[in-house]
């Protein structure tokens, strides 16, 4: 297991646990969200080849539309 934190929250992921795999864990549409780990915003194209490793700091934040 290793721990990273996820939106200021410790949590437990799994070794060879990808990006993908944790927008996936969580339900979150990748259309819909900005994935920025360890303080760089992450390319849409890389969550599923980028695996997280003990101590990352991931942030995600949704798209809300309106006016």
């Amino acid at each position: 297991m290793a721990k990273i934190q996820l939106n200021g929250k410790k949590v437990s992921i799994k070794q060879k646990f990808s990006v993908f795999d944790l927008l996936k864990k969580y339900n979150l549409d990748r259309k819909k969200i900005a994935v920025e780990l360890n303080g760089t915003i992450l390319n849409k194209h890389k969550y599923e080849k980028t695996f997280l490793k003990s101590n990352d700091k991931i942030e995600i934040v949704h798209f809300i539309g309106g006016g």
